[in-house]
């Protein structure tokens, strides 16, 4: 008989509804490269204000996208650990190969992280 298999379902739930929206999608790739303030994600993506902060504040939720604030302006990037994770457990899911110890852009390996970061599918054999 298999062994349990280690998920964070609530968490990785969460990432996966806050990934699967084409406005999010669009403001994500917006921001993939460098970080971005709200008014210069507006102009990029033509999203309005008052959409936009709340979508935002969903991704902001899952975790898929790190903050820095400058004065009155907050800026917005993505954050490349959680997208990995995300990465990971899509990888699992279609039953390819991947590394849960490689090295994340952070410097971090995949096994470290918050709660909130992307479940990694972990069979024990």
């Amino acid at each position: 008989m298999a062994e349990p298999i280690d998920r964070d379902f609530d968490g990785s739930a969460e990432v996966l509804r806050a990934v699967a929206h084409p406005v999010r999608l669009q403001i994500l790739c917006a921001i993939k490269d460098e970080p971005h303030s709200v008014s210069e994600i507006e102009e990029a993506t033509g999203i309005a204000q008052p959409g936009l902060s709340q979508q935002l504040a969903i991704l902001r939720k899952a975790s898929l996208v790190i903050t820095r604030r400058d004065g009155k302006k907050i800026y917005y990037r993505v954050d490349r650990d959680q997208m990995l994770g995300a990465s990971d457990l899509l990888d699992a899911l279609a039953g390819t190969a991947f590394d849960a110890h490689r090295e994340r852009p952070s410097g971090r390996p995949a096994s470290s992280g918050s709660a909130a970061t992307f479940a990694r599918i972990l069979s024990r054999n």
